[in-house]
């Protein structure tokens, strides 16, 4: 491959688009990893309550921009109960992972959530109708890869723990299936329709589900149960405020990702989330790091990067040119609605 040939490459693929691409992925996952710091924090104040910290979040996306749409005073352009359905899914994911923090350490839950990327790569697969190129399949392969080198040096410097480690482990992976279905969801709404109306009724049924989930879990009562004393307290309310913010950032940047990169590339480039893991350790747990987590972080830039620049066929057109199936249905909903 002759020098031309690179620098053509280089001027056609790494645009600024594509470079903000890569900019939203890495703020989002920044985002990501201050909910993974805030949710530990909460875990290790002896607060057990998943529901309630999303709770907060879901209230604060519907009264925001619940506010926006009822100000614009137009009518739902996708019908309720996929948006029920929406919620509930995300509702799960949340309660599941949030939940692992009391069984598992921050390294492992942010080293484990990238099952989501399977998930995702095989229901936008099936059910949006999205075709990967070999490329981007071995771009999501090196990322990966890189998780991988960071559980292996995670695994030789003791990063790991936890009460209950294999029971952490096993909500993680299950509630990256949940997310992996929020996701795509999402991704569908905010590319078809109004990505103002999905976070708000995200927000909306996510707070009604959180509300319903909380009185079958019973984690309201216990939450309180567990504040002993006002300063503890005072740590535990800075726990859930600092959740809460950074969920809610989470929520309203992921749309821009998803509409501009797809439910695949949003959780590939939460991988590195992983990496701002690692210097939540050294700052805050004082905790030993492995060079291989530097080595890891280089080959996720690569995969990210041989992903992000590799084009793939618009995500809701099938091979034959044809939209999918379920979308048709759902987009005939929606004009019967209107």
């Amino acid at each position: 491959m002759s020098w031309s040939s690179v620098g053509n490459w280089f001027k056609t693929q790494v645009t600024l688009k594509n470079l903000f691409r890569l900019f939203l992925g890495q703020l989002v996952s920044f985002v990501l990893a201050l909910m993974s710091f805030t949710s530990s924090l909460i875990a290790s104040l002896g607060v057990d309550a998943p529901i309630t910290q999303t709770s907060f979040t879901y209230f604060a996306l519907a009264v925001v921009y619940g506010s926006i749409l009822l100000y614009r005073g137009q009518k739902l352009r996708i019908p309720w109960y996929w948006y029920l359905a929406l919620g509930f899914v995300d509702v799960q994911g949340n309660y599941l992972v949030n939940k692992a923090f009391q069984f598992s350490s921050i390294t492992s839950v942010t080293l484990l959530d990238c099952w989501t990327i399977v998930w995702a790569i095989f229901l936008t697969y099936f059910f949006i109708g999205t075709r990967y190129s070999l490329w981007q399949l071995g771009g999501a392969a090196l990322c990966v890869l890189g998780l991988g080198l960071v559980l292996l040096s995670d695994a030789g410097v003791g990063g790991g723990g936890g009460s209950k480690p294999i029971l952490g482990d096993a909500l993680v992976i299950a509630g990256t299936l949940f997310f992996a279905m929020s996701n795509v969801g999402e991704e569908f709404c905010v590319k078809k329709k109004d990505r103002i109306e999905v976070v708000s009724m995200i927000g909306l049924f996510g707070m009604l589900v959180s509300a319903l989930l909380k009185h079958s879990y019973i984690v309201f009562d216990y939450c309180f149960a567990k504040l002993h004393s006002l300063l503890w307290f005072c740590f535990q309310i800075l726990g859930f405020a600092g959740y809460t913010f950074s969920s809610f950032m989470f929520y309203t940047i992921t749309p821009f990702v998803l509409k501009l990169s797809g439910a695949t590339m949003f959780n590939l480039s939460l991988l590195t989330s992983d990496m701002w893991a690692v210097v939540v350790r050294i700052l805050f747990y004082r905790q030993q790091v492995d060079w291989l987590y530097f080595v890891a972080f280089g080959v996720v830039v690569i995969g990210l990067v041989t992903y992000s620049t590799t084009e793939k066929v618009p995500a809701t057109v099938v091979e034959d040119g044809s939209q999918s199936v379920e979308y048709q249905e759902l987009n005939a909903e929606s004009r019967d609605e209107c």
